[in-house]
């Protein structure tokens, strides 16, 4: 990531790695001299890695709806929402659970890192199934991204399924975890070393267009006082000075012509003589 530089365009991602291995080189040699040290670390180090999964999410999610703002920008509303939510509920259960091997505390972040897992599996729905409409390519980085953290959490919750039914015990939990977050490593790795292609431009970004949009309409009414109905006010004004002013043609056309009209008959009227006409009408009768 430092060599292609994306430490600077996915920083949350880059800080949830650097803490990866931070945590490592602090509790391996710590658990050799204190266990009660490594233990609160390691509890410390997972609340910790739950935040920054969080923000991941949230980080992947802004790449990839970077062209259409105002969708990003509701995105980024809802993804505050699901953090309260995550902490309400986390809250709930730490205050709720009685349970004689886990405290207050380490149940309530189990739960939020159990919600930011179920967070980052539908992310990778998500992408799956809408990134066409959004024109972003799965070898993207944040497609790879999402993918990681989706994958391992998959395996991660079908763990606790089965741990909480019985079906697999500790050590067995452990080699599969082990190895489906080295899978996670091995996907992170290899979309760093593949060349991210440029987002696809189809058909099927009209509709996101149009979701765009339509909220950006609704977020961004026009005001009153706004210049486009002016301008409306001024093209109907115009159209009704000229329809007035063609209509006033028109008058003027058709009395230029009735005009003459009438003075030709009341030239022809003025020039006949009424007592020769009768005389010429008495003579017949």
């Amino acid at each position: 990531m430092l060599r292609l530089k994306l430490h600077r365009k996915f920083k949350f991602f880059f800080a949830y790695l650097c803490t990866q291995i931070l945590s490592f080189v602090l509790i391996f040699p710590t658990y050799k001299h204190s266990y009660a040290a490594a233990f609160y670390l390691s509890w410390i180090t997972t609340a910790a890695s739950a935040f920054l999964g969080f923000t991941v999410v949230h980080e992947a999610f802004l790449d990839v709806f970077r062209p259409f703002d105002t969708l990003r920008d509701l995105g980024t509303v809802l993804f505050k929402w699901a953090g309260l939510v995550m902490l309400l509920v986390a809250g709930v259960v730490s205050v709720s659970t009685n349970s004689a091997d886990l405290a207050p505390w380490m149940q309530a972040i189990l739960t939020s890192q159990r919600c930011v897992r179920i967070i980052q599996v539908g992310m990778v729905l998500f992408l799956l199934f809408f990134s066409r409409y959004l024109g972003v390519s799965r070898r993207q980085y944040s497609f790879g991204i999402a993918l990681g953290f989706g994958g391992f959490a998959v395996v991660e919750l079908a763990l606790i399924a089965s741990w909480v039914g019985d079906h697999l015990g500790n050590p067995w939990m452990s080699l599969v975890n082990m190895a489906a977050y080295n899978a996670t490593l091995l996907t992170w790795l290899g979309y760093t070393l593949v060349k991210s292609p440029a987002r696809e431009v189809s058909s099927t970004l009209l509709q996101s267009q149009r979701w765009e949009q339509s909220l950006t309409d609704i977020h961004h009414p026009l005001p009153e006082n706004s210049l486009i109905p002016m301008f409306e006010g001024m093209v109907d004004r115009a159209l009704s000075r000229n329809h007035a002013t063609s209509t006033a043609a028109l008058d003027a056309a058709a009395a230029a012509e009735v005009v003459p009209a009438v003075r030709r008959a009341a030239a022809v009227v003025g020039g006949l003589h009424l007592p020769d006409v009768a005389e010429r009408f008495g003579s017949k009768s």
